[in-house]
């Protein structure tokens, strides 16, 4: 007989088992009114690992006592989804739970839409991913979406405490005894994933002798073993990874250095050291600019410095450019200006270059008018004398908008005054 997971055996059976997502499952929110109407919606669910998304889906059938048939957009074939199809079409409905909807094919997407769109089957999507990112814009289109929250530290303490205290699914057939440092440990080192609470949980009872009394006691050295560290949510190639850097983006953009730090903290963690290194050198230019022109420079010899030694040593001298990033005066004046050209540029409102301008190194040249009127600036007292650049049409434009943030940017705001 397989044995089945803890956290298999304690999935909610009904919405009001649910723990946690009350933003969706609570009274007189979206989810919890589908179910007193009585009327269950096609969906997607999407959230970090170890949420529930899964278990969500099964007790939201439960509790309308509608069928359902759990799938894998990956592992599953076309042929699983036209047999679902068929007991559908004998039912009068089920609700088609998948798993990892974001890997779905277009051969199985498109055999599923009709089904979906005439109801014949309420499709609840599960996964990880972004489903703006991730989600084929025909089913997007075509469900409501419900993001799902990492677990509070005490929600998970209420998921263990049910979890011993269950005879039936769970580990209440014999007395267990857990410290609340132990408890503490489960809770928080599992950042928010309830399944690896519960993993966790059901490796310490497991493995932990009866004492006299024939109880099991968890204390926090043995809850520190079965965790082995903190589970970190963070896969680098998922949508948590972007959501963290574009934390540690806006965090440097802030000069907050201490959230600076705490961000590329979780991208070392991740072992991502390209995205670090590409990320910071865009920083330098984007946001820091003008304002600190040897920032950019600096940044690339920390990032060549990292590359060169690795982890656990490149943590060093990122940090130091990290620092000076997030501390450094912040100017975008230099792209924002270019962004402004560019546009004009793609919109079509570019003129014709002035003549004295144009290329003059051929014969005729003069004939055409091709820089005759051109005048050198070193030919002029500080190499500089006031000739006209822009096409006519552009010519009064003013794309750059110095600022004085710094002392070099104050500088160039000057001469820039000056010359205009």
């Amino acid at each position: 007989m397989v044995h089945k997971p803890l956290a298999f055996r304690m999935r909610p059976k009904h919405i009001k088992d649910i723990i946690g997502q009350t933003h969706l499952v609570g009274e007189g929110n979206m989810l919890h009114r589908m179910i007193v109407a009585e009327r269950l919606s096609s969906m997607i669910l999407f959230g970090p690992p170890g949420t529930g998304k899964t278990s969500m889906a099964i007790a939201l059938a439960n509790s309308l006592n509608l069928r359902y048939k759990i799938l894998n957009a990956v592992i599953d074939k076309k042929k699983d989804m036209e047999i679902a199809v068929e007991e559908a079409k004998m039912s009068g409905t089920l609700v088609l739970i998948l798993d990892e909807v974001h890997r779905l094919d277009k051969a199985k997407q498109d055999f599923l839409l009709p089904h979906v769109e005439s109801n014949l089957i309420t499709l609840i999507g599960c996964t990880t991913s972004n489903p703006y990112h991730a989600i084929n814009p025909a089913i997007r289109s075509r469900v409501h979406l419900f993001e799902l929250h990492s677990l509070t530290p005490d929600d998970i303490k209420i998921a263990i405490n049910r979890a011993i205290s269950d005879e039936l699914d769970g580990l209440g057939q014999t007395p267990i005894l857990i410290s609340e440092d132990a408890l503490e440990h489960f809770a928080q080192s599992a950042n928010g994933d309830l399944r690896s609470a519960l993993n966790g949980l059901e490796l310490a009872a497991y493995s932990t002798k009866k004492n006299t009394r024939q109880q099991i006691e968890i204390d926090l050295s043995v809850a520190e073993a079965c965790m082995q560290k903190k589970s970190f949510s963070h896969d680098k190639n998922g949508d948590a990874h972007y959501d963290v850097l574009s934390a540690f983006q806006k965090s440097i953009r802030g000069s907050d250095v201490n959230a600076a730090l705490h961000y590329l903290g979780r991208l070392i963690e991740a072992g991502d050291l390209e995205s670090i290194a590409r990320r910071m050198i865009v920083i330098a230019y984007e946001d820091i600019g003008l304002a600190n022109p040897h920032a950019g420079p600096r940044a690339l010899h920390a990032v060549e410095a990292a590359e060169r030694v690795g982890f656990p040593e490149a943590r060093i001298p990122l940090s130091v450019a990290v620092v000076e990033l997030a501390l450094s005066p912040k100017s975008n004046t230099a792209y924002s200006a270019l962004d402004q050209a560019l546009t004009d540029i793609r919109t079509g409102n570019i003129g014709d270059i002035p003549l004295h301008l144009k290329d003059a190194h051929y014969q005729g040249a003069s004939k055409l008018g091709r820089g005759v009127d051109y005048k050198y600036p070193h030919n002029y007292a500080g190499g500089w004398v006031e000739q006209q650049y822009l096409p006519d049409k552009l010519k009064d434009k003013k794309y750059y908008q110095p600022k004085e943030t710094s002392k070099f940017e104050r500088t160039l705001k000057q001469i820039y005054d000056k010359l205009n």
